[in-house]
């Protein structure tokens, strides 16, 4: 299985429209959104062209193809225009023999990990930092953020496919690797 990975857009329909041409681009099965989809957000700036109306009806035009938690700027309001589900908290997906617990990282995260075994996976947003990082027991990863990166890092998401994870950047270029069988 591909899949394609991505969080943080916050209401930027010029991130959204980039970031659906890499799904498109990538050819991946389904894309997993983790969070913070329309709002953007008290801290943070407005994102370019913010336009939370026009991703709604991107993200409604590919609601097939989509998975999705909730992040910490997602409301219940949010759920009563997207017809694809956005409220779970978490969500647990098995891949390559492995657990990857799911969620946008304002509750679960590297400071509150959820119930994890040795190996299993926690993959979050929410800090739109890029992280791919074998913690000893489990291993943290986090695409970094579409439309409003921080710490340097560059407008990201992330692939998984064939046992490895690839952060790119929007032009589709690879930023980071992270391959499970070299970690097993």
């Amino acid at each position: 299985m591909k899949l394609m990975i991505a969080s943080d857009i916050h209401g930027s329909a010029y991130y959204c429209e980039k970031m659906l041409a890499c799904y498109r681009e990538e050819k991946a099965e389904k894309l997993l959104l983790l969070g913070d989809l329309l709002y953007h957000g008290p801290r943070n700036e407005l994102p370019r062209d913010y336009d939370p109306k026009a991703v709604i009806a991107m993200l409604n035009e590919n609601r097939e193809e989509l998975l999705c938690v909730r992040g910490n700027c997602d409301a219940e309001v949010d759920q009563m225009v997207l017809k694809f589900p956005i409220l779970a908290d978490y969500m647990i997906l098995y891949l390559d023999g492995r657990m990857i617990f799911a969620t946008h990282g304002h509750i679960h995260n590297e400071s509150n990990l959820p119930p994890l075994k040795k190996g299993d996976i926690i993959l979050h947003g929410h800090t739109h930092v890029q992280a791919m990082d074998n913690c000893g027991g489990h291993i943290y990863l986090n695409p970094g953020s579409v439309s409003i990166p921080k710490n340097g890092n560059e407008n990201s998401y992330m692939i998984y496919e064939d046992g490895v994870f690839t952060i790119k950047n929007l032009e589709g270029e690879e930023i980071r690797r992270f391959s499970l069988r070299e970690d097993a």
